[in-house]
């Protein structure tokens, strides 16, 4: 029944359940006031409430859940008691309370995960019609929160309170909220065992962590339902997978979008472009893209090339391929209103521009001028906008970068409530559409690129997304800025986009918005080159931002750590396998390497890249090292070979030459000889880099073409590296899995931190010369040859 203080606040709340009926892993409970809770048990450790609230649901539909998501099916027990229900899976039990339909999950060892305060109750809206649904929860003891997507804040989100609502947030700071993104899926930590929420709502929708009231959590959108899905871990990273793998994995990129990429807005003409590019080859730092902002095109029109500046487009993009140079270009969602346009031809003569509530189509202000607006939302709209991409693939282009997508108009912000979209057959206003819009651009982009570079790989970048978008397209974090704080921000926000389920992230190294001191573009560049995307972006207003913009010294300083970045190529190409295999974020957060190490939950600067990497930026000037906290184990600093315990905070050296990197012990990491770009030539020689433990480890290797779909065919090799030492021993053993053959023959097997002579090597049981081992002067390290396909290396 309704109380009476809900009723005074407007409020309404379930009544008392009255019936249930189940079938399989669908649960449905009805209460005396036409509330309806659906329970779906997807898996033995995800769970998806749905509540209705005039005795029937909504169609169901989600952009944000991945067609190809297909879960093992739970072990469930379901048990009627006095005063509750319970759904007991093999990992939690469920319990619904007859009274007023509260919830409370548990592990199998009675830990409570999460427990409804006020639990699901809804306002209805009489301006729009909508209900404002919302829940609360209780805040367990200790707890904490992580995710939500680009946020500028804090990582651990307690005690603060967000919105999504994309917006396009020109030169935004800490805390500035809402920004570009909306992924509204967050986890939570406390007695050291993590769950997630994912709450798939596109109206604007807001999450208190405790920010009101200190004892409570709760979230809430302006419309739509309350549908969200709970997710147990216990660990950290099992969450972001299950989450990732229920909102879609990425197909994974071509390799060379895994170099270095140059940007500016803008770049033109033609001649301005080479010197660019001439710049880069003949100073012998390595560059894989360059990019083409709005200037490229004519009058801003999207999918034209300026006659002016680029006269031979097709000409130019062929030179520019022949010295290794990728081109990627922007396009934006505002079509400019020109009778003599044909792409704004195509889309009135066919209806495709979104209209507002009365009928007149929607009007905006952006780049072009006056513009109207695509609805992507319709799937004829973007099989016509994946098909207009024909023209730029043919003539070159090798990657579409997609802004002003949240969408952005100019002065007025966005589109006015009232536009209507097709929302895939359940047509809807801008509210509920808002937040998807990008997303819904981004994935009509990916068709497109797709469609014309195959039987290569695509890639597409995008401003704005909701949850699921990282299937379409990589991101970046928006308009920063070229300050210090910008920079700590880009560190914390890619680290959350990463674990939030949208890995292929970075920032505007350097930032947008003014220019950087040489200083700070260095130490920016030195975090950037282990995002993983790589790209330095600046506004043509504030001065050059190229790699040598700032000094000789300094130039020497950022090829060394592009060329770094190259270097560890096949490091990050297995670390970006392992996320689209398995959803596994690439960068994790120092809490994520260690969730039973409370001094890690609310520490942000560190974080892992892959298994086996930690690095912490210098965020500060005039810095020649930094306190950081190493995880648990032992880690060997990369530059030093220095071998460090962690578990505790330690002082780490690192002049503008270093950015502090650790390595863990026994982990084995593979290494490129320097590159200008992904495919310059043939490697005919792998470095592994070996690091002796004490101990079992064991690291990975993914290697296929770099490019085209022969990995989804088996036409890949995933090799496994075991590390087993002692005082007086290392072994490396290898095994291999799959059909692609490599280009190289020859390991060179570099051994760092070895604690005894050696006097004896084996290498498939075969012995082998001490004379052929090499050691560096003044250094622990020791260097073998081997054939790439040994199969066990000793050394005692």
């Amino acid at each position: 029944m309704i109380n009476d203080l809900a009723n005074r606040k407007g409020e309404l709340f379930p009544g008392t359940i009255i019936d249930c009926q189940y079938k399989n892993n669908n649960f449905y409970f009805y209460c005396d006031n036409n509330v309806i809770l659906h329970i779906k048990a997807i898996t033995d450790k995800v769970i998806r409430f749905r509540y209705a609230v005039d005795g029937d649901f909504e169609k169901d539909f989600s952009y944000a859940v991945a067609e190809t998501y297909q879960p093992e099916k739970p072990t469930l027990e379901f048990k009627e008691k006095t005063d509750h229900y319970r759904i007991t899976t093999n990992r939690i039990i469920i319990t619904i309370w007859k009274e007023n339909l509260s919830v409370r999950i548990l592990d199998k060892s009675g830990t409570v995960l999460i427990e409804d305060e006020r639990g699901f109750h809804w306002e209805y809206n009489r301006e729009t019609g909508n209900n404002i649904v919302k829940i609360s929860k209780k805040v367990q003891s200790g707890e904490h929160y992580y995710g939500l997507g680009d946020k500028s804040s804090n990582m651990n989100l307690r005690g603060r309170r967000v919105e999504n609502w994309g917006s396009d947030t020109y030169g935004y700071g800490k805390n500035t909220d809402p920004l570009y993104k909306n992924i509204p899926f967050y986890i939570g930590l406390h007695q050291k065992i993590a769950y997630g929420m994912f709450f798939d709502n596109s109206f604007r929708s807001f999450f208190d962590f405790a920010a009101e009231r200190s004892n409570v959590t709760s979230y809430w959108a302006h419309g739509g339902e309350l549908n969200y899905y709970f997710i147990y871990g216990p660990k950290l990273v099992e969450v972001t997978e299950q989450y990732t793998c229920l909102t879609g994995k990425p197909e994974l990129p071509p390799l060379w979008v895994l170099g270095y990429h140059q940007c500016k807005w803008s770049y033109y003409p033609e001649e301005k472009v080479k010197e660019i590019a001439a710049g880069f080859r003949d100073r012998q730092i390595p560059c894989d893209a360059l990019y083409l902002d709005i200037d490229y095109m004519e009058g801003f029109r999207c999918f034209t090339w300026s006659k002016e500046y680029f006269p031979n487009p097709k000409r130019m993009l062929q030179e520019l391929a022949q010295e290794g140079f990728k081109t990627v270009v922007i396009i934006d969602p505002g079509i400019k209103i020109d009778k003599d346009y044909w792409v704004y031809q195509e889309g009135i003569e066919n209806d495709y521009f979104c209209h507002r509530a009365d009928g007149p189509l929607m009007k905006g202000s952006v780049w072009p001028g006056l513009c109207n607006f695509p609805d992507f939302t319709r799937p004829d709209v973007r099989e016509w906008w994946a098909d207009l991409f024909k023209g730029l693939l043919e003539v070159g282009v090798k990657g579409v970068w997609n802004d002003m997508n949240e969408p952005a108009v100019f002065e007025q912000g966005t589109f006015p409530d009232d536009v209507r979209f097709d929302y895939d057959g359940h047509p809807c206003s801008h509210k509920k559409a808002h937040n998807i819009y990008g997303m819904q651009m981004a994935r009509a982009t990916y068709m497109g690129v797709k469609k014309y570079a195959y039987p290569n790989r695509p890639f597409t970048i995008t401003r704005s997304g909701y949850s699921g978008v990282q299937r379409f397209a990589s991101t970046w974090t928006g308009d920063n800025i070229a300050s210090w704080e910008h920079m700590w921000l880009a560190n914390i926000q890619c680290q959350r986009l990463s674990i939030s389920g949208y890995s292929f992230a970075g920032s505007d190294i350097g930032g947008f918005i003014e220019t950087p001191s040489g200083e700070l573009y260095i130490r920016w560049l030195a975090l950037g080159v282990f995002h993983p995307f790589c790209r330095t972006h600046s506004s043509g207003d504030h001065g050059d931002q190229e790699p040598w913009s700032f000094g000789e010294e300094n130039t020497a300083l950022a090829k060394k750590f592009i060329q770094l970045r190259y270097q560890f190529m096949p490091y990050m190409y297995t670390t970006f396998w392992q996320y689209v295999t398995k959803g596994t974020p690439m960068l994790k957060p120092l809490v994520y390497l260690d969730q039973y190490d409370s001094e890690t939950y609310l520490r942000m600067a560190e974080f892992g890249l892959g298994d086996n990497l930690l690095v912490c930026p210098i965020t500060q000037p005039e810095a020649d090292g930094r306190w950081l906290y190493l995880p648990r184990g032992n880690w060997y600093y990369y530059w030093t070979d220095e071998l460090v315990a962690g578990g505790k905070e330690i002082w780490a050296n690192a002049g503008l030459d270093r950015i502090p990197l650790y390595v863990q012990a026994g982990a084995v990491i593979p290494m490129f000889p320097v590159l200008q770009y992904v495919g310059e030539k043939e490697i005919e020689e792998l470095t592994l880099h070996v690091y002796h433990k004490n101990g079992a480890h064991e690291s990975t290797l993914f290697e296929d073409a770099g490019e085209g779909y022969g990995y989804e065919t088996g036409n890949c090799m995933v090799k496994k590296f075991a590390t087993i030492g002692t005082s007086s021993s290392l072994s490396l053993q290898q095994t291999t899995t799959g059909t692609f053959l490599a280009t190289y023959q020859t390991y060179k097997i570099i051994v760092h931190g070895l604690p005894f002579e050696i006097t004896s090597v084996e290498l498939d049981d075969q012995s082998i010369e001490i004379s052929q081992i090499i050691k560096e002067e003044d250094s622990n390290i020791q260097i073998i040859y081997t054939n790439a396909d040994f199969r066990t290396l000793t050394l005692k």
